[in-house]
Parts: C-alpha cells; structure tokens; sequence
C-alpha cells in the first residue's frame, strides 16, 4: 500500500475576463439578416386582430407618433407585463432592417444636445423636420430595475409611419403569453427560468457614422 500523500492539484490558471463593458448607448434586438424585432403593446381591440391579420387594422392612427422598441424587457416595463390600462396586448413586430435604418439615419435625437446640434433653435427645427426621433432609456433587468446602459426607443411620425405600416412590416406576433409567463417565474424568483424564455438580443451592427447624430 502507498502511504504517501495524493500530491496536491495544479492550481488552475487564473482567468481573465475578455468581455467588454457594455457600452452606454447601444441597440440591442432580435434580428436575422434581413429583419429585427420591435415591440408595442395596445388594447386587445386593437392588438389582436393586427396580430391576427399581420397588419395594423384602419382605426390604428397614423396621425400620432407611434414608438417601437427593440428590447423585450424594456417594453415588460413600460407596459407593465401587459397589465397596464390600454397595453393588455403586447406585439412583437418584425420589420425590414432597411427600413428600420432609413429611420435612424433620419431621425432627430427628442432632446437638445449643444455638441451635437448647437443652438437649441436648430435642435428644435431638426426635431420639426425629422420623421423619426430617438430615445434613449436605461436598459431594464428582470425585475425592471434599471441597468447602467440604454437601450434605444424609436418614435415613427409622419412618412415614417406610412413606411412603418405599409412597407417595412413583415409579420405580428402577439406575445402576451410569453410576457405573461416570464412575469410568473419572475415573481416565483425562479430568474433563470424566466431568463431562458427571453428573446434573444444581440448588438444590432450599424455602419460606422450611423449612429453618430444620435449618441449624446
């Protein structure tokens, strides 16, 4: 029999992480190489039969600005899980990527920026002109909490709405059950659950100069 000691394990090399921070402005989305994936939520009334028909019924208005999303949890907390009065219905929308950058590349950040736009009445007078307008709000977690980083928000008004409506769509899918069971295993505190039925959201690649109008 060998009495002598098992020899002590190499030590495992130490480990450097390789992931980047994430950047403060960046879109995020779910995308193949001709689409993305937005959100909006409205009343049944109205969600259901867009979902149902793959297209916004006539009463949707093209008058207002409409605001899309391409993150899933940011959308989970503005309409609050589909529980909020008017946005029981939440719609993931799959639009042309083509259209969803003639929108980015024509749109007006929604608040002044000096560097960026000078004088506030040029601000305004760009804000006037554009079809599209950006946000940008702090990315969201499970629990809705807020993330160190944003997440994009797209406001279509005027041809930019036409184009949203009657060219760019490509499908409608109501997704209020999924949102409905996500919210589930997240008030059950079952994170990884609910973590493995998200979309999955990868950085959306832009061309270098694309977004430079719309970062602050």
């Amino acid at each position: 029999m060998n009495d002598l000691p098992e020899p002590e394990p190499e030590p495992e090399p130490a480990t450097v992480s390789t992931t980047e921070p994430e950047p403060k402005f960046r879109i995020r989305a779910r995308h193949t190489g001709t689409t993305l994936t937005v959100y909006q939520a409205y009343r049944p009334g109205l969600g259901l039969p867009a979902a149902r028909n793959g297209r916004f019924p006539a009463k949707w208005s093209r008058t207002r600005m409409t605001w899309i999303k391409p993150s899933f949890l940011w959308m989970m907390y503005r309409c609050g899980w589909g529980l909020k009065e008017g946005q029981e219905t939440v719609l993931a929308v799959e639009i042309r990527r083509d259209g969803f950058e003639w929108a980015l590349r024509n749109s007006c950040l929604s608040h002044h920026v000096p560097v960026l736009h000078g004088e506030q009445d040029e601000w305004k007078r760009q804000l006037k002109q554009a079809p599209a307008r950006v946000q940008w709000d702090p990315e969201r977690d499970l629990r809705l909490q807020p993330l160190p980083y944003r997440s994009l928000q797209l406001g279509l008004a005027g041809e930019a709405t036409e184009r949203y409506a009657d060219e760019w769509i490509v499908g409608i899918e109501d997704v209020t059950p999924l949102a409905t069971e996500i919210h589930a295993l997240v008030r059950a505190g079952e994170l990884d659950r609910a973590q493995a039925l998200l979309p999955v959201e990868r950085p959306y690649p832009t061309e270098p100069g694309m977004l430079d109008h719309l970062r602050r």
